[in-house]
């Protein structure tokens, strides 16, 4: 396999990976701001605590087309993160990296965007509803959680996309 990238993949990997959290960053905000909407559809107004994890749930039953539309919103963007992902490296491995590290990125900026916007989360102690794929209460976790996980995400990541020396993954 050829270790030169094709032409579009052209650049320093700072550089790549400068555009890989760029991408991110955007896609992190935006995810903020899809929030703002889905509280003001549950007509929850600006600065409003977010109710227990079971109360949201019973506002998603409230409005049965919404939790398969947010359901298929979230596999979209892992999809999206994914495919950026691929095109930001050229291993296996520093694929990988890639996801790992705009994953993280998405996920720290989101926090900061409902922060920015909402003023929530409170408190590193809140709990959030992290995902609704697969719904389940194991998903309802104090917003450090996601926000330590995404750290450790972002640094091994970061270790996998700027590896130089081959590996099993090549």
């Amino acid at each position: 396999m050829s270790t030169t990238l094709p032409v579009g993949m052209a650049g320093s990997v700072r550089g790549r990976l400068g555009a890989l959290v760029l991408f991110a960053a955007a896609m992190g905000w935006l995810e903020g701001v899809v929030v703002v909407y889905i509280r003001g559809l549950f007509g929850m107004g600006h600065g409003a605590p977010i109710p227990p994890p079971g109360d949201v749930v019973e506002r998603f039953a409230q409005m049965p087309w919404l939790l398969p539309t947010e359901q298929g919103r979230e596999v979209a963007t892992i999809v999206m993160l994914a495919a950026v992902a691929w095109l930001g490296a050229t291993t296996a491995r520093a694929r990988f990296g890639a996801f790992l590290v705009i994953f993280g990125v998405w996920d720290v900026v989101y926090y900061i965007a409902l922060y920015a916007m909402l003023r929530w989360p409170p408190s590193l102690m809140t709990t959030d509803v992290l995902f609704l794929i697969p719904p389940g209460p194991w998903w309802n976790q104090p917003v450090w959680v996601p926000v330590a996980i995404s750290t450790v995400m972002i640094l091994i990541g970061l270790r996998l996309f700027r590896a130089r020396r081959p590996g099993p993954w090549k």
